[in-house]
């Protein structure tokens, strides 16, 4: 199994940075390589077992299910039922953690997932740097102002 882990301090508080993240349905807010963004069925987006369909800029379509949310953790987790990027058994955590010496936010995405291995390098390269971290680097540039 494939094991991606990003790191990043963003600045601002992390209840805010959750108001932002929280929201399954709201990447297109923050995340810059996302087109646009829908729940199936209508479902809320808080709703665990509530299902994201997005298109990325790039093209390609991922569906992503919601199997933990937490308020009191700051954390959310989520598997991908479909992707072009040829993962299986893919699950990812995102969890913020207040960091209370300068009132800012210690943010965590980790994902596990099968692959090919002729992939492996690549992928974890294009979920770690291109997705995590960019998701990251826009956050910071939103609280920057």
């Amino acid at each position: 199994m494939t094991k991606v882990y990003i790191s990043s301090v963003i600045p601002a508080p992390a209840a805010e940075v959750w108001k932002v993240v929280r929201n399954f349905n709201g990447l297109p807010n923050w995340a810059p390589f996302i087109a646009e963004s829908r729940i199936e069925q209508n479902a809320p987006a808080d709703q665990i077992g509530c299902i994201r369909s997005f298109t990325l800029k790039g093209g390609g379509r991922i569906r992503e299910k919601l199997l933990a949310l937490s308020d009191y953790d700051l954390s959310c987790s989520y598997a991908i039922l479909e992707s072009p990027m040829g993962v299986e058994n893919y699950v990812s955590t995102l969890s913020l953690t207040p960091i209370t010496d300068g009132n800012a936010t210690f943010a965590e995405w980790q994902a596990e997932f099968d692959c090919a291995p002729d992939q492996e390098a690549t992928l974890m390269q294009q979920i770690g740097t291109g997705v995590f971290q960019a998701a990251f680097t826009a956050l910071k540039q939103r609280f920057r102002g």
